[in-house]
C-alpha cells in the first residue's frame, strides 16, 4: 500500500512537472508574433524555386505548415483554403501550404482538388525549422489517384503550424493548436485586423 501510494505521488508530480515544462518550452519554441519572419526557400508545385526574399514587403503571405498531402485532415484545411481564396476580395494576401511532401505529391494534390494557391515541398525540414516547426519522420501512403495507384513519399513530417507574416515581414498572428477545418476562417479574420 505504502509503495502504490508513493508510486502515484510520484507519477502526479512528474505528470505536472512535465507539462510545466511543456508550456515553458512552448513559450520559447519558434518564432513569436512580433518576431521577423526567416527567410526561406522553397521548391513549388511546379517545381520552380520559391524565395521569400523576391516576396517580402509585397504581400501578406499565410504560411500553414501541414502533415501530409492526400490524408483527411490535410485536405479538409486545403480545400478550405481553396474556397476562402476564391471568396477573398484583398489581393495583398497570399497563401502557401508546406509540408514535408515531394514536389511530385504536390502536383497530384493541388490537381486532384483544384487548389489555387502555392505548395511547397520542404522534404528535409529546413523550413520547418526556420519557422521553429515540430517535425517527425516521414513516410508514405499509397492513394489511388485517377487510373493510378501512387506511393506519395515525404521527408518529413511537420506539426500543423499556422502563421501570417504581415508587409514589415514580421509575425502577426502564430498558431500552434490549428483546427484544420476552421483555420481558414479564423486567419482571414486575423487578416482584417491588419487593413
Amino acid at each position: 500500500m505504502y509503495f502504490a501510494k508513493n508510486l502515484l505521488i510520484t507519477l502526479i508530480a512528474t505528470c505536472l512537472l512535465s507539462s510545466s515544462v511543456d508550456a515553458q518550452s512552448e513559450k520559447r519554441d519558434g518564432l513569436q508574433v512580433g518576431d521577423r519572419a526567416p527567410n526561406f526557400v522553397g521548391v513549388d508545385d511546379e517545381d520552380k524555386k520559391w524565395d521569400s526574399k523576391d516576396k517580402a514587403g509585397k504581400k501578406i503571405y499565410v504560411v500553414y505548415f501541414y502533415p501530409a498531402d492526400m490524408t483527411p485532415g490535410c485536405t479538409r484545411q486545403a480545400c478550405a483554403y481553396r474556397d476562402a481564396v476564391k471568396e477573398m476580395t484583398r489581393e495583398d494576401v497570399e497563401i502557401v501550404g508546406v509540408s514535408g511532401d515531394a514536389v511530385e505529391n504536390h502536383k497530384h494534390f493541388k490537381e486532384q482538388y483544384e487548389l489555387n494557391f502555392t505548395l511547397l515541398s520542404d522534404s528535409d525540414g529546413k523550413i520547418a525549422k526556420a519557422f521553429g516547426v515540430r517535425t517527425r519522420p516521414g513516410g508514405s501512403i499509397t492513394r489511388q489517384i485517377g487510373d493510378l495507384q501512387l506511393t506519395l513519399e515525404r521527408g518529413v513530417t511537420a506539426s500543423r503550424w499556422t502563421f501570417i507574416i504581415d508587409k514589415d515581414w514580421k509575425i502577426a498572428h502564430k498558431d500552434t493548436q490549428v483546427n484544420a477545418i476552421e483555420d481558414s476562417e479564423r486567419v482571414l479574420a486575423e487578416i482584417e485586423k491588419l487593413k
